[in-house]
């Protein structure tokens, strides 16, 4: 597999993934070949590339899940953009409730795990991409933190809106972590401007703009190595968790991003700003370890995970993929062992094998993968 910017796209290479327009309606299957109308449209959508399979690679599997994710995301990213755009314009709320509405109805109700897969950004749709993850993992969070349906609205509302003031932004800046001096005065001062917006659109609900400056505000107090005062409401605590989550793992052009594993140790290495609860809650929503996911240790050696360690999510039991070996990184003696990473695919999906454990005699809760398309 491999990406391709669309300008690089040739007629005859099959798709990795699948492509949706901003309805949710499927335009391209997987594994469909491209014709100078697909590359054309694909160009169209403003998509800057497309991951590819090579000629004799099988498709990646998928499970329904994942490919609802998918789609779910690119009508909802349109829509961000859109109502962002008009909000900054006309200082009015517009189709906003409703695509909070969306993303509860989705996400806020699941009884289950996901796999949280991030998908490229370029300096174009990053915010958008960006508002909208968040929003969704502050619609899983609180529902497993079990907040009234009131407060579960309030904090994806304002993950939707906490980044509106950066719609003005310079491009450059957009999705950067190592700012200078300079360049975090234009973006508080974006940030201020934002506010202000919030303020204005929200007057009769002055929480919306509270947990947004609340959230901006502890994390800039934190990256600058300040002690984080004040009480936060638990709005706040769940969005500086997935906020932090989210720019933490996800993929741009020119920065590498950190596994969930290493993301997960962040948070779980600093409760001064990360609340535990939400922490948990975020293990509690996502695949972070599932079986049969790939893993680096720190003695070099690559393993595979055989089962969850419900105390430890981080300390599973694991086989060896050297000798077959067994390794249970609960028990006292396999201490100075530990996780560093998890093993990706370049699309950043993790590296599967649940074939393996089956062949090893342990049984694995097989996925409800979608069948993969014939070639088109």
């Amino acid at each position: 597999m491999q990406f391709v910017k669309s300008d690089d796209l040739k007629i005859g290479m099959r798709l990795a993934r699948p492509i949706y327009n901003r309805n949710g309606v499927l335009l391209y299957e997987r594994n469909s070949k491209l014709t100078g109308q697909g590359i054309m449209s694909i160009k169209a959508f403003g998509l800057i590339g497309i991951f590819i399979l090579e000629p004799a690679e099988p498709v990646p599997p998928m499970t329904e899940d994942d490919i609802e994710f998918e789609r779910f995301q690119m009508m909802q990213v349109f829509g961000i953009e859109e109502e962002m755009k008009r909000m900054w314009q006309n200082r009015k709320a517009g189709k906003i409730e409703t695509i909070v509405s969306n993303i509860i109805k989705s996400y806020g109700h699941l009884d289950h795990k996901i796999n949280f897969i991030q998908g490229l950004r370029s300096r174009e749709d990053y915010l958008y991409k960006h508002s909208l993850n968040v929003a969704m993992l502050c619609a899983m969070f609180s529902h497993a933190l079990r907040l009234k349906a009131e407060y579960q609205h309030s904090v994806v509302r304002a993950a939707v809106l906490h980044d509106i003031g950066q719609l003005k932004l310079p491009r450059e800046l957009i999705g950067k972590n190592d700012l200078d001096e300079d360049e975090k005065k234009i973006l508080d001062a974006k940030e201020a401007e934002g506010f202000r917006i919030l303020d204005q659109v929200y007057a009769d609900d002055p929480s919306v703009k509270r947990i947004c400056a609340q959230c901006y505000h502890v994390v800039r107090e934190f990256q600058e190595g300040r002690r984080v005062e004040g009480r936060l409401t638990p709005e706040a605590m769940i969005m500086i968790v997935a906020q932090t989550f989210d720019q933490m793992t996800a993929m741009q052009f020119g920065q590498n991003p950190a596994s969930e594993v290493k993301a997960l140790k962040h948070l779980l290495n600093h409760p001064e700003i990360y609340d535990e609860d939400v922490v948990a809650a975020l293990i509690d929503s996502i695949h972070i370890l599932a079986p049969g996911t790939s893993v680096e240790l720190n003695n070099k050696e690559k393993a595979l995970v055989i089962s969850l360690n419900p105390e430890d999510i981080l300390r599973p039991m694991l086989l060896n993929f050297k000798d077959n070996s067994i390794i249970d990184l609960s028990l006292r003696g396999n201490r100075q062992l530990e996780i560093t990473d998890i093993m990706k695919t370049m699309d950043n999906r993790h590296v599967m094998d649940t074939a393996l454990l089956k062949q090893h005699g342990f049984q694995v809760e097989e996925p409800n993968y979608v069948e993969v398309p014939a070639e088109a």
